[in-house]
């Protein structure tokens, strides 16, 4: 019987650029993927539900679970903090599933180092002025927020050369179909297997005399 460990995928991208949604669509495609909710300390947006979206907490409950090694990566992201606990990606990938992680640029860099065989992916909006337009229609933040987020974009793409894909999200359907095509061919890589093959019956060439 063939077995594998389950295979760890890794989702950044700018503010604005459609990483949640690309991930929302990606689980509902791809039912047997399991998803890493992120520990914060940030309030919940409108619509957010505790334990689905985030697990929200207070800045002293996350320092607790970050001081006794509780986190597999955390990371400051535009003054608040943000966790992925490492216990759900070890019961996860032993059980052989594949789980997937929406997470920014400081994050996945301590998972690339963590779990080097991880598979990161980076989304970028088609530029920085449709970004911007992006980050203002959705009117959740202020305009002071909106320009340290552009700011900060402006660092995170620069990074974009130590992921393993990179999708330019133009089109939403276009941009969902890239993210599963990526998930579904790392599922099948050789090198993710924990047993051998058994032995198989190989059809024999035949060659002319």
């Amino acid at each position: 019987m063939i077995r594998r460990r389950g295979a760890l995928f890794v989702v950044s991208a700018p503010s604005g650029a459609g990483k949640t949604t690309l991930c929302r669509e990606a689980r509902l495609l791809l039912p047997d993927l399991a998803y890493s909710v992120s520990y914060t300390t940030r309030p919940p947006r409108s619509g957010e539900i505790d334990g689905s979206d985030f697990h929200f907490v207070s800045e002293r409950a996350f320092r607790e679970l970050r001081d006794r090694g509780e986190f597999a990566e955390w990371a400051s992201v535009h003054g608040n903090l943000y966790g992925t606990r490492a216990s759900v990606l070890e019961a996860t990938l032993r059980e052989g599933r594949d789980i997937l992680l929406d997470i920014d640029t400081q994050g996945a860099a301590q998972l690339r180092r963590r779990y080097p065989e991880a598979v990161l992916v980076f989304i970028v909006a088609p530029s920085l002025a449709e970004l911007e337009q992006r980050l203002r229609e959705r009117r959740s933040d202020a305009a002071g927020e909106i320009d340290r987020r552009l700011a900060r974009a402006r660092e995170e793409i620069a990074l974009w050369r130590e992921y393993d894909y990179l999708i330019v999200n133009r089109d939403v359907k276009d941009a969902i179909e890239h993210l599963t095509a990526i998930i579904v061919a790392e599922r099948l890589r050789t090198r993710r297997l924990v047993l051998g093959l058994p032995d198989l019956a190989l059809p024999q060439t035949e060659v002319d005399d």
